[in-house]
């Protein structure tokens, strides 16, 4: 049996048989020195790890189902608005809510009572794994340690939540509980189980509508910002070429007022040579009159 095998094992079992349970293993292993030291290495699970495991291996398909509409909204929450933002916040938690009093109901189903302050960090460990890909590899294994916590923006860090570094991508064996619940514990009217149940799936199937919302208006929104493109582009175009053109325009006007001034130059000494000319004519003419 391999270590992640052994693992798998160690951690569907009751916390208070782990411990001793992985001792014996370890003993067991001796002629495996490395097998050895990597069992006494596994450790304990937190209360609230060991209710998320519990969680995970009995209702594996509901856990999936969970995590697919997380990977599902991380992927519709690009482009949201606000408001958008804060319907889809409050969806996940009433989704998680939902999630983590059916994890308390199995924890009560193995004798083991749930704190509101484990309850909270079992809920923490769920929105992780909505919000995370990553949180969310580790919330399958089955192999968590201690709880996830995370605000959305910050790195979950979540090797150090997992009892191997292999635990990352494996996902928990399913099992069945130990003390045989009742037939139809989650189907019977009234019953606490069933109402968690029917919360989670209203949950599910809001996020489930949110997020075809979400679908149908990122696409209107990326068709008007794609058309708004494309209109500034034109603009930003023909405000390029008027300007090349005011720039031609105000060369020219410089040149010309250049020219102008030369020009004007010129006129001022052909008017003086004139008014001199016709000085000397009217001079000459008094002198030829003179004569007469």
């Amino acid at each position: 049996m391999t270590l992640l095998e052994a693992a798998d094992e160690l951690y569907a079992l009751p916390l208070d048989s782990f411990t001793p349970e992985r001792d014996a293993r370890a003993k067991a292993a001796k002629g495996d020195k490395e097998l050895v030291a990597a069992l006494k290495a596994l450790r304990k699970p937190s209360l609230a790890a060991w209710v998320v495991n519990l969680l995970v291996r009995r209702e594996a398909a509901q856990v999936e189902q969970v995590l697919a509409i997380g990977a599902a909204l991380r992927e519709a929450q690009e482009g949201m608005d606000g408001a958008e933002l804060r319907a889809l916040t409050k969806q996940r938690r009433q989704l998680t809510s939902a999630v983590t009093g059916q994890a308390r109901a199995l924890a009560a189903d193995e004798g083991v009572k749930v704190t509101p302050a484990v309850a909270d960090e079992v809920e923490a460990t769920l929105t992780a794994g909505l919000v995370d890909a990553d949180a969310a590899k580790a919330l399958r294994s089955g192999l968590l340690v201690r709880s996830l916590r995370t605000t959305g923006v910050d790195t979950v860090d979540v090797a150090a939540a997992v009892a191997l570094p292999d635990a990352l991508g494996f996902a928990a064996s399913p099992t069945t509980a130990v003390t045989p619940a009742p037939p139809e514990l989650h189907v019977v009217p009234g019953d606490e189980g069933a109402r968690r149940r029917e919360e989670a799936e209203e949950a599910l199937a809001s996020a489930e509508s949110a997020v075809r919302t979400a679908e149908k208006e990122l696409r209107t929104a990326r068709k008007a910002a794609e058309k708004l493109q494309a209109r500034s582009l034109q603009l930003q175009s023909e405000i390029d070429e008027l300007r090349r053109r005011l720039s031609e325009l105000e060369s020219k006007a410089e040149e010309t007022d250049d020219e102008l001034a030369e020009a004007e130059e010129t006129q001022d000494s052909a008017e003086h040579a004139h008014a001199e000319a016709v000085r000397d004519r009217d001079a000459a003419q008094k002198a030829l009159d003179a004569l007469d």
